[in-house]
């Protein structure tokens, strides 16, 4: 199998702006001497390019704008890249890649994405295969446990790079690998994309359980049956004889989701549990809580699988169908083990 990482001179971009973006591009610059960043707003290109700062995330990040090419077209930035990097929310995925209208068959994609495309139903990188036609040997996959917030401030963090092939998943590791990133290379596209999508919807959970004034001792026992949850659903969805979900990728990123100080999905839980609507709860975070979209998802796609899933059904049960968040944990609570 040819490595497309053997190349000489790739060309690497962003694509996406937020606060994960700014994090990854400050990684790819750790190695690389430039890199084509599209930005969908043209006043937050002037202030990057004028300030050597993104004004509304990670404004810590400093960036050499000599070495930054940014742009608010999409395919310009596309046309000049051979490995393209996108990391824009699920619920806004589709806007950015209608805009596309050049090919994308020279090109390999790596999603930072950590979410369903809502309404389809699928991966990014599951998109890619079916609407551009990339073979998954094309295709790559980054995963956490990772905050953005750390790795802006250089603590010790941990990254997944998955691909279909280990050559081409270790190539993939040296584009962000750094003193304070380590990396580990796997094969597990599937498993990661929707372990990605299930511990938001986890820490959600773990946020509006708090909110409720649930104690660590109950905050244990959701975990870890959240975490049961994720194997049977990836067991079930897409069975791999070599996934190893006790692995960072896996139990390590749940574990830094519902936990940490950072999570914006264990925000947003807490603001659901403390009587925020979702819509109220999404304008004062003025950030995307992946796990509101990832848990309507993962009920639809369980239909067909018929996962017991506890836990995820109880979230929705509390953001699409508004029941009543203290009513629904007390349920949940009297199933839990």
């Amino acid at each position: 199998m040819d490595n497309f990482f053997d190349s000489d001179n790739l060309r690497y971009a962003m694509i996406g702006s937020g606060s994960w973006a700014t994090a990854l591009a400050k990684l790819i610059l750790n190695n690389q001497e430039s890199i084509s960043w599209y930005v969908r707003d043209d006043e937050m290109i002037d202030q990057i390019n004028r300030t050597q700062h993104n004004p509304y995330y990670l404004s810590a990040v400093k960036f050499d704008p000599k070495r930054v090419r940014m742009s608010s077209d999409i395919n310009e930035i596309i046309s000049e890249s051979d490995v393209l990097v996108f990391c824009v929310p699920s619920a806004y995925f589709l806007k950015e890649a209608e805009r596309i209208n050049i090919s994308l068959d020279d090109k390999f994609i790596i999603s930072a994405i950590k979410g369903i495309i809502p309404g389809d139903n699928i991966t990014i990188a599951e998109y890619f295969n079916h609407n551009f036609e990339i073979p998954f040997s094309r295709i790559g996959v980054v995963s956490g446990p990772c905050h953005a917030e750390e790795v802006a401030m250089e603590k010790l963090s941990y990254l997944t790079l998955s691909s279909k092939h280990i050559e081409v998943a270790r190539s993939m590791c040296d584009i962000f690998s750094c003193e304070y990133i380590r990396t580990v290379p796997g094969t597990d596209i599937y498993g990661v994309e929707y372990a990605a999508v299930l511990k938001n919807i986890y820490a959600v959970a773990a946020g509006v359980c708090h909110a409720l004034s649930y104690g660590d001792n109950f905050m244990a026992v959701l975990i870890t049956s959240s975490f049961h949850e994720m194997r049977d659903f990836l067991h079930a969805s897409h069975p791999d004889s070599k996934r190893k979900t006790s692995t960072s990728a896996y139990l390590g990123d749940l574990l830094v989701t519902c936990y940490s100080q950072f999570s914006r999905n264990r925000t947003f839980g807490s603001m659901i549990g403390k009587g925020y609507s979702v819509q109220s709860a999404q304008v004062e975070m003025n950030m995307v809580a992946e796990g509101y979209y990832g848990t309507k998802c993962i009920y639809e796609i369980n239909k067909k699988y018929g996962v017991h899933m506890p836990i995820a059904e109880a979230m929705y049960r509390i953001l699409y169908e508004e029941k009543y968040p203290a009513y629904i944990i007390k349920q949940l609570s009297e199933n839990l083990q």
